[in-house]
This record gives structure tokens, C-alpha cells and sequence, in this order.
């Protein structure tokens, strides 16, 4: 997810494995009219992309469904692999509309190395700079945040007492074990760097001795961290349907050491200045967009196996933004 691979090939559909199941986009959304049958749209082309996992591709419907129900002549290019396709997709001007994460814009395409702690200040630093050097106008950032934590079980964060990763710290050592990916072990934002924050250096025996972290792919972390086996704590992505799913309590990043994801909808200037309406349009949906609203939609397509399109359009109706 925060990886930047080099390709640059768009596809309208998608077949891929992400975390636990195979999650299948038709490049297709559901027809959905406006209530009271408003369409501010009427007249606009409009095309939306979305990176390749679940969230994004959820996102990406739920933008394609709202938009042509507000009027608009939508493409669906939902699904392209990588970060880097759809972000050059709308570089080239061939994408007008992308969900997209302040952490990544901040390191992953501007290079920066400062951690900004403050949701609202990364927003306004990655705003700024993409406004100034490419015409993309980052909108008012959604409610959710799309960052590394850590989590253990429900049962084995009330048995040993702790809620934040400063409780982690105080723990004995033999108590302080660890799960975590090779990505986010060697990561210069990551694990290691987390620990020395905290107070808790890795290989240290007063810290975290390197026989308490156990390396593995990042999709086997939230199931050994909800059995408790052989960790206690597994690094996950705070919006993953499967936090919810495995009753896994996240920890609260106390000392602010994870780099905010605040989702974001971006869209070329140009077509913002032509279609002033979609600020207003995708802030009403950017606005009830939280962490626990987003588990439970990835969670339908991760673990129960619907199709992106449908949870998009159910949330939407539930939500009442269209019939």
C-alpha cells in the first residue's frame, strides 16, 4: 500500500490478491440518481481512477457512483496497479479524479523526510506543494486515516493491561513480542525507529530482544496477533476489515510516531475550476468517511467476498446520498 511501484499500465478491471481473498473490480458502478433527482453534474465527462487494494478501489466507487448520480458522464478506471499508474494517470490528465493519502503524497512523491504529526498540517504542507507544482487541488481531508499500528486481541490487551504502545513499553520484556512484515521491519520510518521513540530499543535485552519478533508476510500478522501466537502485538493498517473482524483492539500511537494517511480526494484544477460542484459534492462524502466506517467496507469485500461495486452503492443508499 505505501510502496510505489514503477508501472504505468492503466486497466479498467482488476484481479488480485489482496490480504486474505481474491477481490475482483468489473471497471463497472451502479446507475444511482441524486435524491430529489438533483444532477449539478449535468453535462460534465468525468473519468476516476483508484490504486489496486480494496480500499481504493472501494473509494473509487463510492466517488464514480456519487458522481454520475449527481449528473455526470463518468469513465470507471477503477483498479490501476500500483500507486504510480493512477497517480500519472492524472498527471497526464487522463485521470480527473483519485483518493489519495497524505502520508504518501508527503513521502512517496515529494520525498520528504520530516514527520508531521498533526493531521491538518500534513493535509495543508501536501496541499500546498501540489497545488503549486502540478494543478492537483487536494480537498478537505476524510475523517479516516489509513496509517501502521499495532493491535493485539481484545482478550490479551485487557489481560496484560495496555491500550497504547507506551503501556507496551512498560511491560516486562518477556511480555514486549512482536509481529511485523520485512517491508515495515527495515522501513526508515518503521519498526526499529518505533521502538528507539518508545524507549525500547530492538536487540537490546532491556528493550526487545530480536528473539521476540517474529518476521512474516503481512497478511498472516493479523491472524497470529488475534491468536496470540507467537506474538502479542501485530503491526496492521488501522482501516484492514479484518481489525474488526478478528477483535483486534488497535494501540494508541501515544507519542505520535506513525506519519498520518488522511484519505483525500484529489482533482486536477482544471476540472475543478470547470466543475466547481465536486467540492462540495465529494466534501459531503469525504466528511463521514471514519476508520470504523471503512473497516467494516473493506471487511465486506476481504472476508465476506462482495463485490466493490455493491458495498459502495449500499453505502451509499444507507447513507442517503442517493436513491
Amino acid at each position: 500500500m505505501r510502496r510505489v511501484p514503477l508501472i504505468s499500465t492503466l486497466v479498467a478491471t482488476l484481479s488480485l490478491l489482496v490480504g486474505c481473498g481474491l477481490v475482483s473490480s468489473s471497471g463497472t458502478f451502479h446507475d444511482a440518481t441524486l435524491p430529489g433527482g438533483e444532477r449539478p453534474l449535468d453535462g460534465a465527462k468525468l473519468t476516476v481512477t483508484s490504486k489496486s487494494f480494496t480500499e481504493g478501489v472501494l473509494l473509487g466507487k463510492i466517488t464514480a457512483t456519487y458522481l454520475a448520480a449527481a449528473g455526470a458522464s463518468v469513465t470507471d478506471l477503477t483498479g490501476a496497479p500500483g500507486s504510480a499508474s493512477s497517480r500519472q494517470a492524472q498527471l497526464n490528465g487522463d485521470a480527473d479524479v483519485l483518493w489519495e493519502y497524505t502520508g504518501t503524497g508527503w513521502v512517496n512523491y515529494h520525498n520528504q523526510t520530516e514527520t508531521i504529526v498533526d493531521p491538518q498540517e500534513l493535509w495543508q504542507r501536501v496541499h500546498d506543494v501540489e497545488k503549486r507544482d502540478y494543478n492537483l487541488e487536494w480537498l478537505a481531508p476524510s475523517n479516516f486515516n489509513d496509517t501502521y499500528a499495532f493491535a493485539a486481541s481484545t482478550p490479551t490487551a485487557q489481560r496484560l493491561g495496555v491500550q497504547s504502545l507506551s503501556d507496551v513499553a512498560a511491560l516486562p520484556v518477556a511480555e514486549r513480542t512482536f509481529c511485523v512484515d520485512d517491508e515495515f521491519f527495515s522501513r526508515s520510518d518503521g519498526f526499529i525507529p518505533m521502538l528507539q521513540k518508545y524507549g525500547i530499543p530492538y536487540n537490546d535485552p532491556n528493550g526487545v530482544p530480536a528473539g521476540n519478533v517474529t518476521r512474516m508476510d503481512a497478511g498472516v500478522v493479523y491472524t497470529a496477533t488475534a491468536k496470540d501466537s507467537p506474538c502479542h502485538f501485530g503491526m496492521v493498517y488501522t482501516t484492514d476489515g479484518r481489525v474488526k473482524n478478528l477483535n483486534l483492539l488497535v494501540l494508541d500511537d501515544d507519542k505520535k510516531f506513525f506519519l498520518p494517511y488522511s484519505g483525500t480526494a484529489v482533482v486536477r484544477g482544471a476540472v475543478l475550476d470547470a466543475h466547481p460542484e465536486l467540492r462540495p459534492l465529494l466534501g459531503t462524502v469525504s466528511e463521514l468517511l471514519t476508520d470504523d466506517l471503512m473497516r467494516e467496507l473493506n471487511g465486506r469485500v476481504d472476508i465476506d467476498g462482495e463485490d466493490p461495486a455493491d458495498v459502495a452503492y449500499d453505502w451509499l443508499k444507507s447513507a442517503n446520498l442517493i436513491d
